[in-house]
């Protein structure tokens, strides 16, 4: 059995602008109720996936059971990826870990170090949970393995929560994979080029990042981020454009939906 550290409970709160974090010292009773048991899961709501838990730098496409609200907007599918993270865009190219990601603790991870090592989800109709489970990192691997989750709820609530955390986040290195720990959300827009007839560039703007200190993460400590209002939940005119939520929205009568100016 695991000694308990000695850190006093202590919950620091956060404001985003789009969404509020609370992050839980090891000491925290509601922080621990935030790790998710998968012993007490259904054989049938938990997935391995082989590919995953023994390739380094690879990703699996996961449909959702329902629709996350993520940044105010929906979403019905998110992609896993090794490296400790979740990417949110529809769109898989070079650059995963720049933006649109939800990541409990992104670095250099890689399954294929060990046997042991697996990275795997459930879902169970109002939440998906993401487990890294004894990962390594591909270099330092002498530091011990890493045992994190994410869950996404269907309320729009995310969390992460840390089990086994060997070293100091901070003493990651980000050489050849950044580090990270936080959210992302971007759009994306399509230029047309005036050379090359019938192509376009796309071009990702990153609108909004939450960073989660990394001196704030350690083995046992837990984070929970609650979603904001936003314009996007507004579905008519008047309820759009009178709304007082930190935001200016305007109604769109050409896409029907409102939208932050």
């Amino acid at each position: 059995m695991e000694d308990e550290p000695s850190n006093s409970t202590q919950i620091v709160d956060m404001d985003h602008v789009y969404y509020t974090s609370k992050i839980y010292a090891p000491g925290d009773a509601a922080g621990k109720e935030l790790w998710v048991n998968i012993s007490k899961m259904e054989a049938d709501q938990q997935k391995v996936r082989g590919f995953l838990s023994s390739t380094h730098r690879q990703a699996e496409r996961v449909n959702l059971s329902f629709d996350f609200p993520f940044y105010g907007h929906l979403l019905k599918e998110i992609t896993v990826a090794t490296g400790g993270f979740i990417y949110t865009g529809n769109i898989i190219h070079r650059m995963l870990t720049a933006t649109q990601y939800v990541a409990p603790l992104m670095a250099n991870f890689d399954p294929s170090l060990s046997k042991n090592s697996s990275v795997f989800y459930f879902d169970n109709g109002t939440a998906l949970v993401v487990q890294w489970n004894r990962l390594h990192l591909q270099d330092n691997i002498s530091v011990g393995a890493f045992t994190f989750q994410a869950a996404l709820h269907s309320d729009g609530r995310i969390v992460f929560a840390y089990k086994q955390i060997p070293i100091s986040i901070s003493d990651i290195s980000s050489e050849n994979h950044p580090v990270k720990v936080g959210l992302s959300d971007a759009f994306m827009v399509l230029h047309e080029l005036e050379q090359i007839p019938n192509v376009r560039r796309r071009t990702i703007y990153e609108y909004h990042k939450v960073d989660i200190p990394l001196s704030k993460i350690s083995r046992l400590t837990a984070v929970e981020m609650l979603p904001l209002p936003t314009c996007l939940q507004f579905s008519s005119c008047g309820p759009c454009v009178t709304s007082q939520i930190g935001f200016n929205c305007s109604w769109c009568n050409c896409l029907i939906s409102c939208h932050c100016e």
